[in-house]
């Protein structure tokens, strides 16, 4: 990780769950980190923990559903931060909405999240590396149900497609003789809050027991995924990690 020590993270999804724990590692590790998030008080309450850490937080409020914000916030880190060295597209959501029955609202918040705004901050982040000629890296937060489909309407669809923008972006770096580096990173199920999230969205006072059956036999912790994505960084320049799944011991999927 010593050639990251000092450059620019930035990370989607910050203010908790799988996001804090990827900010903390980095900033443990040196990193200067921008947060982006659509709560800023979480955000500035993640960054008090970090006081004294070898790196530095930036927090920064972003909706990563709206183009102009994600925009605002790559020209804000040009600015206050240093060129971006590293993107990890860590933001997503979840929402209960049957594709025979669901809102088109929720279908697109979805879309919007997981896919239009991981290929917008994508995008703005290899402008920039392009533009300083840094040979950066980007990891996809994809999902095993981006593998293999399960029956959460909209969402497996969603991560189906970042499987596909990864491998379509490998080709097009290719193709232009980039050696910035992608990497699909696809968890089983985190012990976040991305089920009660979901079902407060619906609002459900509790969580469908259907959705739970699957994971019965454990979850894996944020800091996994943390040290996932710290394994990812740390790989030569001439290596490329395209994908990488982790599931804990027993998972039924």
């Amino acid at each position: 990780m010593d050639r990251w020590n000092g450059k620019v993270a930035v990370v989607t999804g910050a203010s908790e769950g799988i996001g804090a724990a990827i900010v903390k590692q980095l900033v443990e590790a040196g990193l200067k980190v921008v947060g982006l998030a659509r709560n800023k008080e979480k955000l500035e309450s993640l960054g008090k923990t970090l006081d004294g850490k070898s790196g530095k937080f930036y927090p920064y409020r972003t909706d990563i559903t709206q183009e102009e914000d994600i925009l605002k916030a790559f020209e804000w880190i040009k600015e206050n931060v240093g060129p971006v060295h590293i993107l990890i597209n860590n933001a997503g959501v979840g929402r209960f909405a049957g594709l025979t029955d669901g809102e088109t609202k929720l279908w697109k918040e979805v879309l919007d999240t997981n896919v239009l705004g991981l290929c917008i901050a994508t995008r703005e982040a290899i402008k920039d590396m392009k533009a300083n000629n840094i040979n950066g890296h980007i990891i996809h937060m994809n999902s095993i149900a981006g593998h293999k489909a399960v029956n959460f309407n909209m969402y497996s669809a969603s991560k189906f497609a970042v499987t596909a923008l990864t491998e379509t972006l490998r080709q097009e770096l290719n193709s232009i003789g980039s050696k910035i580096k992608i990497t699909s990173l696809s968890p089983g199920l985190v012990e976040t809050n991305i089920f009660e999230n979901i079902s407060r969205a619906a609002g459900w006072s509790e969580v469908p027991k259907q959705f739970l059956e699957p994971f019965n036999s454990g979850c894996l912790k944020p800091e996994d995924i943390a040290d996932a994505v710290m394994f990812i960084l740390a790989t030569p320049p001439h290596v490329q990690v395209h994908e990488l799944t982790i599931k804990p011991v027993g998972e039924l999927l």
